[in-house]
């Protein structure tokens, strides 16, 4: 494979793969916001027939944010991967789109009425439309290619 090739193998990432991507960084970041929150609260007072009250409600919020995180992150790219593959576009409406439906089906479940599901899904999608639109990115393409080897070839001297 020619190296000038290597940096476009993310978009030979399928979209259900993509999708599992999503879900798991959904659930480890979830996890990790549903122990912050968790260390926020009050503990719990003792009680009679429950050990460790503090460890319990803190791993029932681990589990609890880390679930909903992952449902938004699987449901979120994979209605923007559908989109994607049925406009035959790659723009800002496919992650408006994916957003609404990840906001008001598992936000709107979670509220249970339509009124929270079509705020929470509108609010997904005004946030990823700005982002996408605004073109922010965590990959900046400068032309440089970056290799974890040397490309030079060495002289039989330097073996």
């Amino acid at each position: 494979m020619d190296p000038s090739e290597l940096r476009y193998l993310e978009d030979e990432d399928t979209p259900m793969m993509k999708t599992i991507k999503g879900a798991t960084f959904g659930l480890v970041s979830g996890t990790i916001f549903g122990t912050v929150v968790a260390t926020w609260q009050d503990v719990p007072r003792v009680e009679r027939r429950v050990a460790l009250p503090g460890l319990i409600r803190t791993l029932k919020m681990m589990g609890n944010y880390g679930m909903t995180f992952a449902a938004i992150g699987g449901v979120y790219i994979g209605v923007e991967q559908l989109v994607q593959h049925y406009r035959m576009k790659r723009d800002f409406v496919n992650g408006a789109v994916g957003g609404f439906v990840a906001g008001a089906t598992v936000l709107g479940y979670k509220g249970k009425s339509i009124s929270s599901a079509i705020s929470a899904g509108a609010a997904l999608a005004v946030t990823s439309s700005l982002i996408d639109a605004g073109g922010q990115t965590t990959r900046i393409d400068n032309g440089k290619e970056y290799y974890p080897y040397t490309t030079k070839k060495r002289s039989t001297a330097d073996q």
